[in-house]
């Protein structure tokens, strides 16, 4: 199958987010498969033209009455033969930043860049003699693809490619003065039927939603959440509505990244047969972190966005947050690495100081994200809600025992403890309160000293799980043939 992968961003190119994780895992697992995948993204100011090969040939693209002219750039997924073209616009991506910057958050033109994208995709197919059975979009950015395959003339020879579109986090959705309809290319006529409209302002993502052949989103759960108004961010109706053509599933684990028995950071590789040498990384961090090197104290670890979606509040909230009575009242050591909200930062700072068993690293380290998976016993995630998550995956792999909230892909991956059968690969909670999280953080640690027999037993069993691209990437060809076959049974 020949697949073309419109993204805003993926690695090693560009990432603000899981995202660009997904993409070109994605790629790789579905050309292992034996197909024909290539990706197109912006040349963003950061990638350097230097590393690329340019195809000859300026490219114009029609959107409206306006011409713009683009040059197109080539490289591959490192390690492959997977083609990644960047599409480079200079006024629209020739400045720092993907989606905004420091002094403009979101970029009032976004509109018009991503629309040039999206519109590039095609001209580049066209260019190449290459046109695609499958277009996989990606988030509100490119969620203009599948609309320009259901509704615009201007693209007749791809009438037997088929769209899937996938929404990774529906809480952000290109919502956009409706002055910016212009910048689609599209008749009037179709702001309305196309499903642009939104309370008199324009909704990328819901035309998305509204057009594609299929939906998919990172996990099961979420996939059903999200048709709920309490987390359907008001696309619930719509999913509802469309919930036949949607799919949840899981984004995989990168295991050449991600495994105990290669990481390249960690100090002492192991395996479910050698867990002793995880204790010996758990020394390692206690001693790295300035904390007492005791094997029999549990150490909690957390590496997280430190946002409101993150259960931040309810956990590190001033003078109500969990963590403070977690760290006077119950024998563990706590270590945090995160940033975000000004005030979560600086309240965690203030706390680790009157701590003795909190440690805070606030920004982001690699190398200490492999240490806290590979030394902690226990992974403290209580998210407000969680489309995917991959740390609790992490988690599992690395023998570290989640705490999660039941909610989206926490709810897919971990299975909550039997006190009475050691089964099970982690601790859930059902409530997002300062109680809850306490009491559960409580639990752990009374099984933790009561029952190592059944901390080992959990151990062993998260270890064991496939969470492995190449299972994701058969169920997204399932979506895919799906797609096209229905794409063809309509055009006939």
């Amino acid at each position: 199958m020949r697949i073309l992968m419109i993204t805003s961003e993926a690695v090693p190119f560009a990432k603000t987010g899981g995202l660009a994780d997904v993409v070109s895992a994605l790629s790789y697992s579905l050309k292992k498969l034996g197909h024909d995948v290539r990706i197109v993204m912006p040349r963003y100011y950061r990638i350097d033209k230097k590393n690329l090969t340019p195809i000859p040939g300026a490219m114009g693209i029609s959107i409206g009455d306006k011409e713009y002219w683009t040059e197109v750039f080539e490289s591959t997924l490192p390690a492959s033969d997977i083609p990644v073209y960047f599409i480079d616009h200079e006024e629209s991506f020739g400045r720092d930043g993907l989606y905004g910057s420091a002094f403009e958050p979101d970029f009032n033109d976004n509109p018009k860049r991503f629309s040039i994208l999206s519109h590039a995709a095609f001209q580049l197919c066209r260019k190449q003699h290459w046109i695609p059975d499958l277009m996989h979009a990606h988030d509100w950015q490119t969620a203009l693809v599948p609309v320009l395959l259901k509704f615009n003339t201007q693209y007749l020879d791809f009438q037997e490619t088929a769209s899937v579109f996938t929404v990774h986090n529906i809480g952000y959705q290109g919502i956009y003065n409706k002055t910016h309809y212009v910048d689609t290319g599209l008749d009037w006529m179709y702001f309305y039927s196309a499903g642009f409209e939104d309370w008199d302002r324009m909704n990328f993502l819901k035309a998305g939603l509204l057009s594609a052949d299929r939906l998919t989103t990172v996990s099961p759960t979420y996939a059903q959440e999200i048709q709920r108004p309490e987390y359907g961010f008001r696309m619930d109706g719509i999913l509802r509505f469309r919930k036949e053509v949607l799919t949840g599933i899981l984004n995989g684990v990168d295991t050449s990244v991600w495994n105990p028995k290669t990481d390249t950071h960690i100090s002492f590789n192991y395996t479910a047969r050698s867990l002793a040498k995880k204790a010996k990384n758990k020394a390692a961090l206690q001693k790295y972190m300035g904390l007492p090197q005791d094997e029999k104290i549990p150490v909690f670890g957390m590496i997280t966005r430190l946002t409101d979606q993150k259960g931040i509040a309810e956990l590190f909230g001033p003078s109500y947050g969990a963590a403070f009575k977690m760290c006077t009242d119950i024998n563990l050591q706590l270590i945090v690495l995160g940033a975000g909200d000004r005030w979560c930062e600086d309240e965690l700072l203030a706390l680790s100081k009157r701590l003795p068993n909190l440690r805070v690293y606030v920004g982001y380290d690699e190398k200490l994200s492999h240490w806290i998976e590979a030394g902690s016993n226990f992974f403290l995630m209580p998210s407000r809600y969680e489309p995917c998550g991959l740390n609790q995956m992490y988690s599992l792999l690395y023998g570290t025992l989640p705490i999660v909230r039941n909610t989206g892909g926490l709810a897919d991956t971990v299975e909550n403890y039997n006190e009475q059968t050691g089964d099970g690969t982690g601790f859930v909670l059902n409530l997002l309160t300062p109680e809850s999280i306490y009491n559960t953080v409580n639990w752990a640690v009374n099984a933790w000293f009561k029952h190592p027999e059944h901390i080992v037993k959990m151990q062993k069993r998260g270890m064991a799980k496939d969470f492995t691209w190449d299972t994701s990437a058969k169920q997204y060809l399932a979506v895919y043939q799906e797609a096209v076959e229905n794409k063809i049974l309509n055009k006939h």
